[in-house]
């Protein structure tokens, strides 16, 4: 058997080829990469590396020759159309390979989302199963590391600024994440499955506390509308061509579009999700160095 795992030298993808070596023998795993020479660490280690961009198919044709499982880490082209055309490239190199299972990076309650960037993968989602290749859908929630800029700035006495309301997330660690989708690789029984994975929905009155508990003083939060959080990116240095979008996104949060009750990701890590105040320290040690 043949494991591929695309954007293998990401910090997701990393992850998932190192965990799938705890798994399976090194010379059951490929990793496909825009960049061969930032994957000389995978070789060390006897994984399979090969070139592969998403916006050349026949080189995705190439990377994809004999792999049975595949793991297709969603891109992070920031326009729709693109982003979409790029993992149809993939996916449509997936079904001329005979790929067995097929495993996506999407996310949380994609089929219904509201969210502009949400809505790639509600199209990915919809070519997947048009394929008729055997699919895993694993819908990931936030990333807790996208907060790190957040937590810096509570380390530095500010307060959490947000639009998001009492709207919930499920923060989990992107390790946790990337374990789930290397057992999905690995094991058996996962065909056209979807999976929620999330940590416990949490706001971000909660997060500044968790966050006050690890760092030991009371973190603030001040909650803005949307023009203020709009300000508040921009004063912030934000790109003006980012600052609609993440306005958006957490209006959107709260609007719930994140919070989801789910036990997914516990069972396909079989382990607790690593809870909350272990992660931040992990971060906040990271932040310290």
């Amino acid at each position: 058997m043949k494991i591929l795992v695309t954007g293998a030298t990401g910090a997701l993808g990393n992850r998932v080829v190192e965990t799938l070596l705890k798994y399976v023998p090194a010379d059951q795993i490929v990793a496909s990469v825009r960049d061969t020479a930032k994957a000389e660490h995978l070789r060390a280690c006897g994984v399979e590396v090969r070139q592969a961009d998403f916006n050349e198919p026949g080189s995705l044709n190439k990377a994809f020759e004999g792999i049975d499982r595949v793991l297709i880490i969603s891109t992070t082209e920031p326009v729709n159309e693109k982003r979409i055309a790029q993992h149809v490239n993939a996916i449509n190199a997936a079904k001329r390979a005979n790929v067995k299972l097929l495993a996506y990076t999407s996310g949380t309650k994609a089929d219904e989302t509201k969210l502009a960037m949400g809505l790639a993968h509600k199209a990915t989602e919809e070519a997947i199963m048009e394929s008729g290749i055997p699919y895993c859908i694993l819908r990931n929630n936030l990333y807790l590391e996208t907060e790190l800029s957040t937590i810096k700035a509570c380390l530095a006495g500010a307060p959490i600024v947000t639009n998001a309301g009492e709207g919930k997330m499920g923060f989990a660690l992107r390790n946790d994440y990337a374990d789930a989708a290397a057992a999905v690789l690995a094991g058996e029984g996962h065909e056209n499955r979807v999976y929620e994975l999330s940590g416990k929905p949490m706001t971000y009155d909660d997060l500044a506390t968790e966050i006050g508990k690890v760092i030991e003083k009371d973190v603030a939060v001040k909650h803005v509308d949307d023009a203020g959080f709009a300000a508040f990116l921009k004063n912030a240095g934000m790109p003006e061509v980012m600052i609609p979008m993440l306005t958006a996104t957490k209006a959107s949060v709260r609007d719930g579009v994140l919070e989801i009750e789910s036990n997914d990701l516990e069972a396909l890590l079989q382990r607790p999700v690593t809870p909350i105040i272990e992660a931040l320290k992990l971060l906040i040690d990271t932040l310290k160095k």
